[in-house]
């Protein structure tokens, strides 16, 4: 199949909106009322792009669309040149008044307990018109959100990125991790507390794709030990500090989560091989926008401030 020339005029930009309406809403005609377009004029819009292209990106069943092969590639696409284009207008719109913007912000597990707040309140201080928004989900959720546009750097513990083209990462600090529990949980009565006498408590775990959660297997492989068997698994920090606080569990936290909650605190086992390196990963080869740039540097600062906790 020849190379298809997408530049010559027959494809717009209203194309594009259309075809990825459709993938989101899984329907022509829920697309049409999203994008308020009658639907016979959104079947058409998808037959001209379809026409243009020379192959089916949906294939239509009785409850909706689905993308064809080709439809998740062009949608893919699609999506990023929307990004782009949704960036260059934000751009545009701070390069003539440096006093607004939008910076938007994926953040991990814990990502963002301390770092972030401080970085958001620094920003809002300086540029109060900069609209902040802030989205949390496990890496590999959020990084394709960074390459295609929807994302602007994501915040928290950094993860490998050997096999991500396209992104790069800033360390800010590194941050011992603890296990935590609430202030009178029956552990802290034993004498030499360690790591096999925790197993006979439930325990609330990171997700088994996320790092920090294979390093804790490690930990617990070190020692010859099993992982925990009564667990629950979560990425909601808010969720994972009530359970500590409210029952008996047992969590691996971040130490500025440790020690910034007056209702759980660190057990007496240290967690050494555990450090997490806390930083930003941004795109490699996108520009920054202003208020991404601001943020960013914000970033910085609140970390050097936070290092010497560390270091003491």
């Amino acid at each position: 199949m020849r190379p298809i020339d997408l530049l010559n005029g027959r494809l717009k930009l209203r194309h594009l909106v259309l075809v990825v309406a459709i993938a989101d809403h899984g329907s022509v005609l829920h697309a049409a009322r999203h994008l308020r377009l009658a639907q016979p004029a959104a079947t058409r819009s998808l037959r001209e792009v379809e026409d243009v292209l020379g192959v089916e990106l949906f294939t239509r069943g009785p409850r909706g669309v689905t993308p064809t092969l080709f439809g998740e590639a062009f949608v893919e696409h699609a999506r990023a040149v929307l990004a782009e284009l949704r960036r260059a207008g934000e751009r545009i719109a701070e390069l003539a008044d440096a006093r607004v913007g939008t910076v938007t912000i994926g953040t991990l597990l814990a990502g963002s307990n301390v770092l972030l707040p401080r970085a958001i309140a620094a920003l809002k201080r300086d540029r109060p018109g900069i609209t902040v928004i802030v989205r949390e989900a496990t890496f590999d959720v959020q990084a394709p959100r960074l390459l295609d546009g929807e994302l602007d750097l994501i915040v928290g513990r950094l993860n490998p990125i050997d096999d991500l083209r396209g992104l790069r990462q800033v360390t800010l600090y590194g941050e011992p991790v603890r296990l935590v529990a609430r202030r009178d949980h029956p552990a802290r009565r034993r004498r030499g507390l360690a790591l096999r006498d925790l197993l006979d408590y439930p325990w609330v775990l990171p997700l088994e794709q996320t790092a920090l959660r294979q390093e804790l297997e490690q930990v617990f492989r070190d020692e010859g030990l099993p992982p925990p068997s009564d667990l629950v698994e979560c990425t909601s920090i808010l969720t994972v500090r009530t359970l500590v606080r409210d029952t008996d569990m047992i969590a691996a936290l971040p130490e500025l989560v440790a020690v910034t909650d007056g209702e759980i605190a660190p057990l007496p086992v240290p967690l050494e091989p555990v450090r997490r390196q806390v930083g930003v990963t941004l795109p490699d080869g996108r520009p920054l926008t202003p208020s991404a740039r601001l943020m960013l540097d914000h970033l910085r600062r609140e970390a050097a401030a936070l290092t010497g906790r560390f270091e003491r």
